[in-house]
């Protein structure tokens, strides 16, 4: 009966990823009240998917234009998740320009696996964005 515990434990872990801190599922990006959140980008991402979307978190609201992100934020973002029915579109230089890339809904919890040209990522490049929702 004691090798059954651990087991339940492991199986509930493998069921719910949210119990070992992955990003969090794109329709849950709401805010306590109900209204919709575009997208949430965070600084922190990991080798483990377990460990990605932490740290700071920079939450936008649809229709939300930012061709230049605060200066805390700019080329920061690690992982990033898009909520249903939204569109990210992003630039590697300020002002909106340089290289883009537009992230449709889903969770994006390593920007390094996204290239930015032949040699690049998406890791800590983000300078600007657009974020829209339908």
């Amino acid at each position: 009966m004691s090798l059954l515990h651990p087991l339940l434990l492991a199986l509930v872990l493998a069921v719910m990823p949210c119990a070992r801190g992955a990003c969090p599922v794109p329709a849950d990006l709401k805010h306590s009240d109900g209204t919709r959140t575009c997208a949430k980008l965070y600084d922190k991402s990991d080798p483990y998917y377990e460990n990605c979307c932490r740290g700071a978190e920079l939450s936008l609201e649809p229709d939300a234009d930012l061709p230049y992100l605060p200066s805390n934020w700019a080329n920061t973002a690690s992982s990033l998740v898009v909520a249903p029915r939204c569109e990210l579109t992003v630039w590697s230089l300020k002002g909106k320009a340089g290289k883009t890339r537009k992230f449709s809904s889903g969770t994006y919890p390593r920007l390094e696996e996204y290239r930015r040209g032949i040699f690049r990522d998406w890791s800590n490049a983000i300078s600007a964005l657009y974020c829209r929702c339908s």
